[in-house]
């Protein structure tokens, strides 16, 4: 491929990206920014989220160009020497995708010296979940602004479904006035089928692709996850990503998972230490969701209360029949931890923000087990609409 192809590849790229879909991300991120970063979860729409961006600024221009680094044409050549290339031709913007895809394993300092050396130029970037941002790419800290991006709150999925456009909420909206605004929502769409749906198939968006086979697609974005992205950032054996899938499984059959390291070790034939490293791998390969107690120790580095699958759509993919107070308990803790700090709790099953205690469970819940803890609520599964502090659980969807 010749460097002129790139261009036409990047044309042909802008021009097929839909607009109907903006996620929730793209009016927060700060494009002005010289270098902006954007990390998620293979799957959640980055590349979908840039070329859309691209197609706003830059509808008919070669001032912006779109590359990703796991193109055969990058084992020939650099990506510094595409970035002259396109500034010295007239180009502004460098779009680019899977930076941790990069054969020749130094692109933060390829993205440093392209910064550096053409001041005229913004540069976007997306990379893997795994990307371990805070400490690896300190010498790009100062020069970039670095975003996450998750995948489909259920709010986005109402509005991907035509269902309702409805504003994002913050916690303490909810916590204070959602008997007013489920019965708005309510009003406009019926909610609880529209739920039950969301949870087996709406969390990543290619879910619209082709939904027949959306599970099986899911079982390959793990196993890509596990074989081509992880060892691209970790250096990771071939019989610990095995054992990885099978801890995987473990955990989408529990109800919900409270490791035992040793045991689990021994169900998988490994040590404790290399449970420990796994449990750390898959959750910033953005697979798991790990729950520490609010106590400050070095036993919170190693050993977590609770582990669930990062978000439902993996479970039934994994586990269709898996157990529907871990499917609600999963939800819960996916969408809160977009925006805020979760502990695990134990009087309740959550603590939110070292503020707020939340059990979470079926229309028969009862506070008794949190009665006597300040600022405690439940979150409650098959109900439209809630009472005093029993929230529907549907609603701590709309928070981004």
């Amino acid at each position: 491929m010749e460097i002129t192809d790139a261009y036409i590849n990047s044309t042909r790229l802008v021009n097929s990206v839909s607009m109907a879909h903006i996620r929730y991300l793209y009016d927060t991120i700060d494009w002005s920014s010289r270098m902006v970063c954007i990390k998620g979860a293979r799957g959640v729409g980055k590349t979908t989220m840039m070329l859309q961006r691209m197609k706003q600024l830059f509808p008919k221009s070669e001032q912006a160009i779109y590359v990703s680094l796991d193109d055969l044409w990058f084992t020939e050549h650099r990506l510094i020497d595409l970035a002259e290339y396109h500034f010295l031709h007239g180009g502004t913007h460098l779009f680019v995708d899977e930076v941790h895809r990069y054969p020749y394993n130094n692109w933060i300092q390829e993205l440093k010296n392209i910064y550096d050396r053409y001041p005229e130029l913004h540069i976007v970037f997306t990379g893997s979940s795994l990307l371990q941002i805070d400490f690896s790419l300190a010498d790009l800290s100062r020069r970039c602004v670095f975003y996450t991006l998750q995948g489909l709150s259920f709010r986005e999925y109402l509005r991907f479904e035509e269902k309702g456009e409805f504003a994002a909420l913050t916690l303490d909206r909810i916590l204070k006035e959602h008997i007013s605004i489920t019965t708005d929502i309510v009003s406009q769409t019926t909610i609880i089928p529209l739920f039950e749906e969301y949870l087996r198939h709406g969390y990543y968006p290619f879910y619209k692709e082709a939904p027949a086979s959306y599970s099986l697609r899911l079982q390959q974005v793990i196993t890509t996850i596990l074989e081509n992205d992880l060892p691209a950032v970790e250096k990771v054996e071939y019989v610990s990503i095995k054992k990885m899938k099978r801890l995987l499984m473990i955990v989408s059959q529990m109800v919900p998972f409270s490791p035992n390291m040793t045991k689990v070790g021994e169900s998988i034939e490994t040590t404790r230490q290399a449970v420990s490293r796994m449990f750390q791998l898959l959750e910033r390969a953005a697979l798991l969701i790990m729950l520490y107690s609010e106590k400050n120790n070095m036993q919170q580095l190693t050993k977590p209360e609770k582990v669930y699958l990062e978000n439902t759509n993996l479970m039934y993919a994994l586990a269709p029949t898996s157990d529907i107070g871990n499917i609600r308990e999963t939800f819960f803790a996916n969408q809160l931890k977009a925006n805020h700090t979760i502990t695990f709790s134990g009087q309740g099953d959550f603590r939110i923000d070292d503020t707020y205690t939340f059990e979470v469970g079926g229309k028969t819940k009862s506070f008794e087990q949190i009665k006597d803890i300040p600022n405690s609520y439940l979150a409650i599964d098959n109900v439209e609409y809630g009472t005093g502090k029993r929230i529907p659980l549907w609603l701590f969807g709309f928070l981004y």
